[in-house]
């Protein structure tokens, strides 16, 4: 497969929109002494800007993958970040279930690239 722009161009901006949609989604985690309204305001302007960059790499991207595959790369970049951000910012550990359960997804991803 080549790696044009239109290849990996909405990977990076899908990339993008899951940390500012993980961000919106679990960031206030970390404050929970502030006000409802204002973690859902907050976090939906925040949700603005993923939803600036995940609507035009599905729109690029779906001139060379299927809804299916934008979906499921959406999916796993979702866990990496979510992951990652879990791990780092909310200091969660990550079991061997994790690991399995993420690797089971992956297997699912496989399928859906994989030509029949």
């Amino acid at each position: 497969m080549s790696l044009t722009p239109a290849h990996w161009l909405p990977v990076v901006l899908l990339v993008f929109s899951n940390i500012f949609m993980t961000v919106a989604w679990y960031g206030h985690l970390k404050y929970k002494t502030a006000p409802l309204l204002t973690v859902i305001a907050v976090s939906w302007l925040i949700a603005l800007v993923e939803y600036c960059l995940a609507v035009p790499a599905n729109r690029m991207g779906h001139g060379v993958y299927s809804a299916a595959q934008l979906k499921t790369i959406q999916e796993i970049i979702t866990l990496i970040v979510f992951a990652i951000f879990s791990w780092t910012v909310l200091g969660e550990k990550l079991g061997w279930n994790h690991a399995l359960g993420f690797a089971l997804i992956a297997l699912g991803a496989w399928f859906i690239f994989h030509k029949w």
